[in-house]
């Protein structure tokens, strides 16, 4: 794996790279009976025809099948594509992208270290670091981190991680990552960006010079939304301290048929990936032209406050939006969720469905005004024709 990232790394990804790792990297057919599609390894458990043969293989078991919470052979083919997806040295596959996030952080603070995070980040990694960590002594300041000068302001002596989440995925603010990631090689401090956004098609947060990426996979990376899973990508040394630590501790393991949906979903991650930004282009364009919509938050629209800075550290813009409805009162917000007829009411996004979240189903319109407005509605544009998507939010914005 490491020869075919170098080449990679010198090269620059293109068409043909990108093929034979969705399609072939990792993948021992001779192993698995010549099969196109490579079998599941299910079992929990490996056997070894002596004591030299097993105890070599404890001790190695960051690369060798022990028993399935370490490695096991089809989670590690899955690995191998992760990594050099986003020009990583390795990778880790858990049980929710939240999993992810928690093992990255985790893995590299102490009692009475410091952290800076993103305004809004994902809620559980907010809540991870605003209410979990505090309780041994692990402190965060959130910043707005669209200056990046706001993490140099922020850090400490003891600041031991900048986290970042480059867009969100609400309300879309970036951060420059090459000089977030060159604040902190100044002060030794590292950098974890969650790019589940973006995807590795779109966005390769390491060459811009950050330490460790995480994934929701549960989004573009499976792509039917029939798993819930994470990812952790790094250099080999990063990724090894957090497997023989938090991931081999805290279980938070995908199973292998899991892990064989996702090498399922990958086989298509170009297609599904490229067809929904193709839509979600179509339909943020029509919706910043609607007298019924006061905003539309997707970055690669001219209109967008870091237009500049997403086309220059993203390849294309993913198909998750959000917009801020012309409407009188919540209830006209409800109004226009209900009526609409193609876009689900869920969380999540990634999948082949298109969705909608209203914020008014988590914000009290009454309370103070905080950062996430009560009319403000997140979209995502699943693979479906775009022309009918358009027409289901043109009646559906008529009833506000």
């Amino acid at each position: 794996m490491c020869g075919y990232l170098s080449c990679l790394k010198r090269t620059g990804m293109d068409r043909a790279d990108l093929s034979f790792i969705l399609n072939h990297l990792g993948e021992d057919r001779e192993a698995g009976y010549r099969a196109v599609v490579p079998p599941i390894v299910q079992s929990g458990n490996f056997t070894y025809p002596n004591v030299a043969g097993l105890r070599a293989a404890m001790r190695q078991e960051f690369d060798r099948p022990v028993y399935t919470r370490g490695a096991n052979p089809t989670v590690t083919m899955v690995r191998r594509k992760l990594a050099a997806l986003e020009h990583a040295e390795d990778a880790l596959l858990f049980g929710s992208g939240s999993a992810a996030m928690a093992a990255g952080i985790l893995g590299f603070v102490k009692a009475g270290d410091h952290i800076v995070c993103v305004k809004k980040p994902y809620s559980w990694t907010a809540k991870l670091l605003g209410h979990l960590l505090p309780r041994f002594n692990v402190e965060t300041d959130f910043i707005d981190g669209t200056n990046p000068e706001n993490f140099r302001k922020a850090a400490r002596p003891n600041t031991r991680m900048f986290i970042t989440e480059s867009p969100n995925s609400v309300t879309f603010e970036l951060q420059d990552l090459r000089a977030v990631a060159a604040i902190a090689k100044e002060r030794g401090i590292l950098t974890l960006c969650d790019n589940s956004y973006s995807s590795p098609l779109f966005q390769n947060p390491i060459d811009l010079g950050i330490d460790l990426v995480a994934h929701s996979g549960t989004k573009y990376l499976n792509g039917h939304s029939d798993v819930v899973c994470g990812v952790l990508a790094g250099s080999r040394e990063h990724i090894r301290q957090v497997m023989a630590g938090e991931f081999m501790t805290l279980g938070a393991i995908p199973s292998p048929h899991d892990a064989w949906l996702v090498m399922r979903g990958l086989r298509t991650l170009e297609l599904r990936a490229h067809r929904s930004a193709d839509s979600a282009e179509k339909v943020a364009r029509f919706l910043e032209a609607h007298p019924k919509v006061k905003q539309v938050n997707w970055p690669f629209l001219e209109s967008f406050p870091q237009h500049g800075l997403a086309k220059r550290q993203m390849k294309r813009c993913a198909g998750l939006m959000s917009i801020r409805v012309a409407a009188a009162d919540v209830a006209a917000v409800e109004r226009f969720c209900d009526t609409l007829q193609r876009f689900l009411l869920a969380v999540s996004w990634g999948g082949y469905e298109s969705l909608q979240f209203p914020t008014a189903a988590v914000v009290d319109p009454a309370a103070p005004s905080g950062e996430l407005p009560w009319d403000l509605v997140r979209l995502y544009v699943g693979l479906e024709d775009p022309e009918v998507l358009m027409r289901d939010l043109d009646q559906a914005l008529a009833k506000v």
